[in-house]
């Protein structure tokens, strides 16, 4: 878990305006990245790296479209054989589950990051 250490409040004497500006701002944007700032959704709080526990998503098994197209001539019109639609059946069940497999990783991810 990350620690961090409280920001100090900004000083009100010997500080110009355009100063204590900065230096509030900066003291309320450190705050909210690390957690500190005491809002009660957290919805400001910064995802350091250690928090973030997805594992890369498996190779792809997808990588061309294996159905050649060399089917029949019917009336002008190409046909694929019977070879062809069951590998064009296949690169669709592997695509599938490629997107299967990123969809799971990015809604992983986008529950860690939302605490």
């Amino acid at each position: 878990m990350s620690r961090f250490t409280a920001v100090p409040s900004v000083p009100t004497g010997n500080v110009t305006e355009w100063q204590g500006q900065i230096l509030r701002a900066l003291k309320e944007n450190v705050e909210l990245l690390a957690g500190i700032r005491g809002e009660a959704d957290g919805a400001s709080k910064a995802v350091t790296k250690s928090q973030v526990r997805v594992n890369q998503p498996a190779t792809p098994t997808f990588s061309r479209v294996s159905a050649t197209g060399k089917g029949y001539t019917i009336s002008g019109q190409n046909v694929p054989d019977l070879d062809d639609y069951g590998k064009l059946i296949n690169d669709v069940q592997l695509l599938a589950n490629d997107v299967a497999t990123l969809r799971n990783t990015i809604n992983a991810l986008i529950a860690q990051l939302k605490g």
